[in-house]
């Protein structure tokens, strides 16, 4: 076996299966610290053994194994396995709460989210934690879902740790009367993994299927959980509206390509008519929560037969409900763009600029980017170019820095 071909099985493993082996590992060690150091370790076994004895045919179950053994030597060299032991067997016969038909949910995905996901830690904490430990991001690819440095970021996970640690929080699913209260933790997590994926922060590829497929998935295990839930039916529809176009976001070349270049007939219309569904589910709920206003959003745009048919006033009439029900700079730049295709490039430029003294979208990206296609639809050239140089230097993903330098080597003269 080949050291690129093994290389590249462990780094797709370590994409596809981190949140497996890891999930399954803290169930053991009740210690995420030490779990993370032996799933780590893990891999680092399998660079070298699946080059003597090949790749094996179930990655997370070999990875998952070697993690848990690499475990049990640590704990039993450990004064704390005599401590942990019986706690593991309880957990494991009495503790667990009876959703689905067999008394218990099936992944251990869901338990390590409900853990890092528990009222006691920072919201923003929660979230950061989990796309370290279930997804496996980097601290700089969260630092970068966050707008934050990678210093801030570190600190912020590691105090989650502690937090964790010293509280007992218990790994665990909640049980039926607690599980309410948790939702909009859980369902902002899995929400940050879909968008963390559906545009990669860092990278020379637009989209990580792997981290969207997890959210879909775990998406799909919350909705089958709360089947009356409008907020989980809305971000199941908001990830399948908004993945359908992934097979025309870039050319064969790998190039960019923006809504309006789109070929909506290579658009999933399975995914699109299940997602319209849930939409209609989730905004019976009065008044409509975040991910079903998002996801109305992604249907107008599914709906529309072409990029000159959208409905741009109804995207803008959606946004200023969203952002009276979620207040987030983002959705402010987001609506601004709308209004700049419903009512021409100037109304959006000064809609941006009011926005430019917002601190979370200092270093943000499509600010800038935006400011430059309406800069240059209103003929400013030079200031779209200083506009797309910014951008530039705020952007990380290798594909998006190849469409603006595109779109700057388009600008006349």
């Amino acid at each position: 076996m080949t050291t690129s071909a093994v290389a590249a099985a462990v780094a797709e493993a370590h994409r596809r299966e981190w949140g497996y082996v890891l999930a399954a590992t803290v169930r053991l060690t009740r210690d995420i610290d030490l779990a993370e150091e032996c799933v780590q370790d893990a891999y680092a076994q399998a660079l070298r053994t699946w080059a003597e004895r090949g790749i094996p045919a179930k990655p997370a179950a070999w990875l998952t194994t070697a993690a848990r053994n690499r475990a049990l030597d640590v704990m039993r060299r450990d004064s704390t396995w005599k401590r942990l032991m019986p706690m593991v067997v309880e957990d494991d016969v009495v503790d667990e709460p009876c959703f689905d038909d067999d008394g218990e949910i099936p992944d251990d995905r869901l338990r390590l989210i409900c853990t890092c996901c528990h009222p006691a830690l920072a919201p923003d904490a929660r979230i950061a934690l989990t796309l370290r430990l279930l997804c496996g991001l980097t601290t700089a690819e969260v630092a970068h879902s966050f707008l934050v440095s990678e210093p801030t970021m570190a600190a912020r996970i590691t105090r989650a740790k502690k937090k964790i640690a010293a509280a007992g929080i218990p790994y665990r699913v909640p049980s039926a009367a607690e599980l309410p209260a948790r939702m909009d933790a859980v369902l902002s997590v899995v929400h940050l993994v879909f968008t963390t994926g559906h545009t990669a922060p860092i990278g020379d590829r637009l989209r990580r299927g792997d981290l969207v497929e997890r959210a879909r998935d775990l998406a799909r295990i919350l909705h089958k959980l709360r089947p009356d839930d409008a907020d989980v039916a809305g971000l199941l529809a908001l990830i399948l509206l908004t993945d359908a176009r992934r097979a025309t976001r870039v050319d064969a070349t790998g190039r960019l390509l923006l809504l309006s270049e789109q070929d909506r007939t290579q658009w999933d219309r399975a995914a699109i008519a299940e997602g319209i569904a849930l939409v209609h589910e989730a905004l019976r709920r009065r008044p409509p929560g975040r991910f079903a206003l998002q996801a109305a959003i992604a249907a107008v745009h599914a709906e529309a037969p072409n990029w000159e048919a959208t409905d741009w006033d109804e995207v803008v009439s959606l946004y200023g409900v969203l952002i009276e029900v979620w207040p987030s700079p983002v959705v402010a730049l987001n609506r601004a763009v709308a209004i700049g295709f419903a009512r021409g490039p100037q109304a959006g430029l000064t809609e941006l600029d009011s926005l430019a003294a917002e601190p979370q979208l200092a270093a943000y990206p499509y600010l800038a980017a935006s400011r430059a296609d309406f800069l240059h639809r209103l003929g400013r050239d030079d200031e779209a170019r200083v506009a797309y140089d910014e951008a530039l230097l705020l952007t990380d993903n290798e594909v998006e820095r190849q469409f603006l330098l595109e779109r700057v080597g388009a600008l006349p003269g």
